[in-house]
């Protein structure tokens, strides 16, 4: 008999970009809640860049995922049984259940998600972990003061959006870099950046150039590789350059044939510049409480812009998520199961 309980395993490390034999649908029992524990249906499965690093064969961190294990992610679950007074069936509350249907967790490792205010899947984007990554990010990386021009990579992306839309807010203006004219078109048609630029273009280096007449205070780096390479040249004296990721360098099978980092390191020296790699929970007990609140405010009087990519169906999340690091999403990438 079907259990109506499924899940998605890691099959083999990815050489390169996954494939979707790299991943495997199962079906599995369903989990029984003990004392102090919660029966948790999903409902909404946030795809995120981080992931890809998580599933590389050479990755040194604890956390990382070998296969036949399940695919991580963060989620909004509905209680369907609980055996806790914290919580009563019917209840949405946010946590990492991964890449499953259904999932037991303890009372103290969920968190109760309130929907009277905003629609339950921006807790997994706008108002969740990417959202704090840029807003924490600007805020105490990146300073941005106004007049001070702010460039920012995979800017459609809900990190990238959440940076532009902030330092606008700041008084600074925003080159957003992002791949293709339909997201070229949405960074300043909807989210009101002062330019973007196409990173496809064979003429990149001289566009973004012709964007940033007065070189760039602030380069948020979510990238890494060509749009780095064609930032440095720009930057001012004194930039600051806030690092969450390197998504151009996750798929790579080899080394780069040239080592940057010297010429990197001189530009650096050139300008007096600083760079800052940084994870969000650093900043959760300073940030967090102010952040919901300037997000929440800024949304509901429309001053902020969010977009969700949605797609369909458990069975359907490993082409999202290889869609997702092709660029081909808008937005936040979400699986509704």
């Amino acid at each position: 008999m079907s259990s109506g309980n499924h899940r998605i395993v890691l099959a083999d490390h990815p050489v390169g970009e996954p494939r979707p034999a790299d991943f495997r649908f199962e079906e599995v029992a369903m989990p029984v809640p003990g004392d102090g524990q919660v029966l948790l249906r999903t409902i909404y499965l946030s795809l995120d860049p981080y992931m890809r690093r998580r599933i590389d064969r050479g990755d040194t961190d604890p956390r990382a995922v070998r296969p036949g294990r399940l695919m991580p992610g963060g989620t909004i679950c509905e209680v369907v049984k609980s055996r806790t007074p914290d919580f009563r069936p019917g209840d949405l509350v946010t946590n990492g259940a991964g890449w499953r249907q259904y999932s037991v967790a303890d009372a103290r490792a969920v968190r109760a998600l309130d929907v009277t205010a905003m629609p339950s899947a921006t807790a997994l984007g706008v108002l969740g972990m990417p959202g704090f990554t840029g807003y924490a990010g600007l805020v105490k990386i990146g300073a941005p003061q106004p007049g001070e021009t702010v460039v920012v990579a995979a800017a459609t992306g809900p990190v990238g959006s959440t940076v532009g839309q902030v330092a606008r807010m700041a008084g600074a203006r925003v080159v957003g870099i992002a791949g293709g004219p339909r997201k070229c078109a949405h960074l300043i048609d909807d989210l009101g950046f002062d330019a973007a630029v196409d990173h496809r273009d064979p003429d990149f280096a001289r566009r973004l150039a012709a964007a940033v007449p007065d070189g760039i205070d602030v380069y948020f780096e979510n990238v890494g590789g060509a749009v780095l390479d064609a930032v440095l040249p720009r930057l001012n004296e004194f930039c600051r350059i806030p690092l969450c990721g390197l998504v151009a360098q996750y798929n790579a099978t080899e080394a780069p044939g040239t080592d940057r980092l010297p010429g990197f390191l001189d530009r650096l020296l050139e300008v007096h510049g600083t760079v800052r790699a940084f994870a969000m929970t650093e900043f959760v007990g300073e940030l967090y409480k102010q952040f919901v609140k300037d997000m929440s405010s800024w949304i509901q009087d429309g001053r902020f812009v969010y977009r969700e990519d949605i797609t369909d169906g458990l069975e359907n999340a490993p082409a999202a998520f290889i869609g997702m690091l092709r660029g081909e999403n808008l937005g936040k990438t979400v699986v509704r199961m």
